[in-house]
């Protein structure tokens, strides 16, 4: 299905046809497949939707740069389009940031939420990142003194080795988007969010470490943490019955 917003064509499918209605809101990157096997389990009781973000599965990416504001406004007018009565709203990394910013920034009045490895808290540059910031900045004004043929060259040689692989492997049109993203740091928003809140974290995840779950736990004030051993940013895979059974308990908690 198709919701058109603004020059956005949003790609998003329904499952299901229970009474309790559940949207995931997956990772950066990620599209609705790798939540198929659970969504699949969970489609004979809920009424379940997934959303493909601009730039990624079956919605293309509009011929502007977009911020987590932009992500948000489009999935909060996709949400009203939906006209659900009280869903529970499962964010998934780049998924949790657009929650954050909902409902910690904007303040809509959301009743659940899953926090699942939740993006969204600016990580402190470490001495050796600000040393290597540093080095990149320099070498690419270096690159000037070169000949225009070559400074191309060299300078799409620093960029490879210098960039996340993440960002290496986005199209050029995204990239400054993703630089949008990153660099906003939604922990303010966290004490503004009224939500009954749910965060489940892998102990191990190096993408969004464990203690920016501590700091929402904190922060959040109606918020309670779940944490796993042995298990990394891709929860819902890596400890997948686990984390099946905490969600079913939420969505079913009165």
């Amino acid at each position: 299905m198709i919701f058109k917003y603004k020059d956005i064509s949003l790609y998003y499918e329904k499952k299901g046809i229970g009474k309790e209605e559940l949207v995931i809101l997956p990772g950066w990157g990620d599209t609705r497949p790798s939540w198929n096997f659970l969504i699949n389990l969970l489609a004979d009781y809920y009424t379940i939707y997934t959303v493909d973000y601009p730039g990624f599965g079956n919605t293309s990416f509009p011929s502007h740069d977009l911020t987590i504001y932009d992500y948000t406004e489009l999935i909060n007018a996709w949400l009203q389009s939906l006209e659900l009565t009280n869903p529970t709203l499962l964010g998934h990394s780049f998924g949790g940031r657009i929650l954050i910013a909902l409902t910690g920034y904007y303040q809509y009045p959301y009743k659940k939420l899953i926090l699942m490895n939740a993006a969204g808290i600016k990580p402190k540059k470490t001495f050796k990142a600000k040393i290597r910031t540093m080095c990149y900045k320099f070498l690419r004004k270096l690159t000037k003194i070169f000949p225009k043929k070559i400074q191309k060259k060299w300078q799409e040689k620093l960029f490879s080795h210098f960039s996340s692989e993440d960002y290496k492997l986005l199209p050029i049109s995204m990239r400054k988007t993703f630089q949008n993203i990153v660099n906003e740091d939604l922990s303010i928003y966290l004490k503004n969010i009224q939500a009954q809140t749910l965060i489940l974290w892998g102990n191990n995840d190096t993408s969004t470490p464990i203690h920016d779950a501590y700091l929402m736990k904190k922060e959040i004030p109606n918020a309670s943490l779940i944490s796993f051993k042995n298990s990394g940013h891709f929860l819902y895979l890596e400890k997948f019955q686990q984390t099946l059974e905490q969600i079913v308990k939420f969505v079913e908690k009165e």
